[in-house]
């Protein structure tokens, strides 16, 4: 892994839009729309801290993952490209 595996997996998810829904789990998300997917994000949002509070790394590291990835989906469905999110945390390193 390198430091530019969200930016593939971004790629991979935004490529997802065009899938068939029957095919793939991120298409189907997006079919759902931004309320759904926003969902998603919190949900896995809760779990992660959950595991985090369970002192559970194993299932910490997992829904990490699973977070990251819905939130790239989201990020895709607005049309938000990570680079602007990067651009941010690069300023804000700075100071």
């Amino acid at each position: 892994m390198t430091e530019h595996i969200l930016d593939t997996l971004y790629d991979i998810v935004k490529d997802r839009k065009d899938a068939s829904p029957e095919e793939s789990y991120t298409a189907k998300l997006y079919q759902k729309g931004t309320a759904k997917i926003a969902q998603k994000v919190g949900e896995e949002a809760v779990e992660t801290l959950i595991e985090a509070l369970n002192k559970d790394n194993e299932k910490l590291a997992e829904e990490s993952a699973d977070l990251l990835f819905h939130l790239m989906v989201l990020w895709s469905d607005r049309d938000l490209d990570p680079s602007e999110v990067w651009n941010i945390l690069k300023e804000r390193h700075k100071k």
